[in-house]
C-alpha cells in the first residue's frame, strides 16, 4: 500500500510514501551519467541521464522504489497485487523486465512525452530479478515539471493513461479510481451552503471544516487516492523551497499509515517505511 504524488507550487516536487510490513533495507542510490547499465536484453547505456532515487541494493544493483533523472521526470512504482500482469518475452518488442524498467526509463527518457514514445515500443517481462526476488505486482507514475501518466501492465497489454490528478495508490485500476472520484464532487474546503432547507435562517456552523465531511478517512487504497486528490487541489502553499517541501509533507501526511492501525497478520502491521520528495525542477 502506498501513495504517490506529483505537486506543483512554483516548482515541481514528486516522491511517494512506500508503505509496507517490513523493510528491505533502503538506500540512496545514485546512477552517474557515464556509468555503464547493462539490461537483460543486451542493451548496455553508457552515455545517459543520471539518476537518483530510493532501491534496494542488492550488491551493486539499484532494484528501484522510486527515481528521478537529472532531466526532470520522476518514476515510483507502486503494489498493483491482482491485476499486475507481465507478459512472455516478445518476438517483435523490446524486451524489459518489471524490475528494471524505472532505469530504463529515467536513463533515457526527459519528460511524459518521451517515456511514453519508449514504452509504447516495449514488452514488460514476467523474467525475475534472481530467486530471491520475484516480480513485484506495480503499476507506475511518471511525472515531469508540467504532466503525469499511470503505466499499468494487464493481461490484455500495457496502458498508458493521462492523469491530470497527480495522485496514484494502489488497487483498483487507475480508471476505477478516477471513476469513484463522482462520489466527492460536493466536497469542499469552504462551509457547506444550506440546502437541505434554503428558505430557513442561518444556523451559526458548530465546527470548521464542515465542506469536508464525507471525505474518506479510512486507510484503503480508494480513500486515499480520493485525500490526496483534494488535498492537492486544495492545498495553498508558499512557492519558496523551504515551506513547499513542507506543505509537500503535511499532504503526505494525510495518507500516511501508523504502525498498528493495519494488521495483516497477527502482531504485524502495514506502517509508512519513508517518504520521499524530489524536486524536479
Amino acid at each position: 500500500m502506498c501513495t504517490a504524488l506529483s505537486f506543483k507550487t512554483h516548482d515541481t516536487y514528486f516522491g511517494r510514501n512506500l508503505d509496507y510490513d517490513f523493510s528491505y533495507g533502503e538506500k540512496i542510490a545514485i546512477v552517474p551519467r557515464t556509468h555503464p547499465f547493462l539490461f537483460r536484453n543486451g542493451t548496455r547505456l553508457e552515455n545517459h541521464f543520471s539518476i537518483m532515487g530510493v532501491a534496494h541494493m542488492d550488491g551493486d544493483y539499484p532494484l528501484y522504489y522510486d527515481a528521478i533523472n537529472d532531466a526532470g521526470l520522476g518514476m515510483a512504482g507502486l503494489n498493483f497485487v491482482g491485476n499486475a500482469f507481465y507478459h512472455k518475452k516478445s518476438k517483435t518488442k523490446t524486451n524489459v523486465a518489471s524490475f528494471e524498467l524505472i532505469p530504463y526509463i529515467l536513463l533515457q527518457a526527459k519528460s511524459v512525452k518521451e517515456a511514453t514514445s519508449l514504452l509504447e515500443k516495449i514488452e514488460v517481462t514476467d523474467e525475475a530479478y534472481s530467486e530471491l526476488f520475484p516480480p513485484s505486482a506495480l503499476h507506475w507514475l511518471i511525472s515531469d515539471l508540467e504532466e503525469s501518466i499511470v503505466l499499468e501492465v494487464q493481461k490484455d497489454g500495457i496502458h498508458i493513461y493521462p492523469n491530470p490528478y497527480g495522485v496514484l495508490t494502489n488497487n483498483p485500476p487507475f480508471l476505477e479510481q478516477i471513476n469513484s472520484l463522482n462520489l466527492y464532487y460536493g466536497l469542499s474546503s469552504k462551509d457547506p451552503e444550506n440546502t437541505l432547507a434554503p428558505t430557513l435562517s442561518k444556523k451559526k456552523f458548530y465546527s470548521r471544516g464542515l465542506g469536508t465531511i464525507g471525505l474518506p478517512g479510512d486507510l484503503t487504497s480508494s480513500s486515499r487516492f480520493v485525500r490526496a486528490v483534494f488535498a492537492r487541489f486544495h492545498s495553498v502553499s508558499p512557492t519558496d523551497e523551504s515551506r513547499s517541501i513542507h506543505q509537500y509533507f503535511h499532504i503526505m501526511g494525510m495518507v500516511e499509515q501508523v504502525r498498528g492501525l493495519c494488521e495483516v497478520k497477527e502482531g504485524e502491521y502495514e506502517y509508512t517505511i519513508y517518504t520521499s520528495c524530489y524536486n524536479l525542477s
